[in-house]
């Protein structure tokens, strides 16, 4: 029976599926795995499920072994004095070419010899002489990696305005797009330094529970909209989407607060959101409104 776990892996902290037979490894186990990319060093973030041997298995990697302390020693030399060495001597190279472009990380595969540069740029840069300088130093396949702000955060960055480590560095696979209707969804404040991440854009966390307060929305009227209550018949003129409360204004001035189970029915919709028609005008006359 094989097995199938979650993995974190390099510099972007990436995570994916891996199969293995290897049975005893358990969250945090430090393994060798076969990437897209080749030879890696990784970390066991969960164990997802158990397959039948002969369910296929292309599009997953493959965890190696557990690491061992050869292993750990020499990703740690990896980490300590390769890498500093490499990211130094790149950068030198890049001013000797006046090139426009901001080197953010190195990252040096495991079991390969393989070097990725990352860096920023506003545009397309010709790397092409830098290339040649770094493979005739390291005599090693180099590649560079044109990266935006959020993954420049990812490698870069540690903890967020709440305290805890960045959200895109400890679980997210995916960097998906955040709005700011999400944030006005959420009645959160819209000041850009405050529902802003490190990256500059706007938090993942707004993303989260998007999809609660958007099903929350449906159960309350639109603001402006005319509702009849035991109070009597008023407009809504602000809504609580957690506490599922609206604040409606009487035809005598008065406002109150009421839960939306209190709303006895809709007399119309908001004004920006209707069309005026005989028929409304007609309900409109029955209530009182004009």
């Amino acid at each position: 029976m094989r097995h199938i776990l979650t993995i974190r892996y390099g510099v972007l902290k990436n995570t994916s599926d891996f199969f293995t037979n290897i049975t005893s490894l358990k969250k945090g186990d430090q393994v060798i795995i076969r990437s897209n990319r080749g030879i890696e060093f990784g970390e066991v973030i969960t164990k997802v499920s158990e397959i039948a041997d002969d369910t296929p298995i292309e599009n997953l990697g493959e965890i190696l072994r557990k690491a061992t302390a050869d292993d750990k020693e020499k990703q740690r030399k990896i980490n300590n004095e390769m890498i500093p060495v490499e990211f130094k001597f790149c950068q030198k190279k890049i001013k000797e070419h006046n090139l426009l472009m901001k080197l953010a990380s190195v990252e040096h595969l495991y079991g390969t010899k393989k070097i990725i540069f990352y860096y920023l740029a506003n545009g397309r840069v010709d790397f092409r002489e830098l290339v040649k300088d770094l493979a005739k130093e390291y005599q090693a396949r180099i590649e560079m990696k044109q990266i935006g702000v959020r993954d420049e955060a990812r490698l870069l960055a540690d903890y967020e305005h709440c305290g805890r480590e960045l959200c895109c560095r400890l679980f997210l696979k995916n960097l998906e797009p955040v709005t700011m209707k999400m944030a006005k969804n959420q009645k959160a404040t819209l000041d850009p330094s405050k529902i802003s991440g490190r990256c500059g854009r706007l938090m993942c966390c707004l993303r989260y529970e998007d999809k609660v307060y958007e099903d929350l929305k449906h159960g309350l009227p639109r603001k402006g909209s005319i509702v009849k209550t035991t109070e009597g018949i008023g407009e809504v003129v602000n809504c609580d989407v957690l506490q599922q409360q609206v604040t409606i204004e009487l035809n005598n001035g008065n406002k109150i607060c009421v839960s939306t189970r209190d709303i006895i029915d809709k007399v119309r919709d908001s004004l920006r959101q209707q069309e005026t028609t005989p028929c409304d005008q007609m309900c409109g006359k029955d209530y009182g409104l004009e």
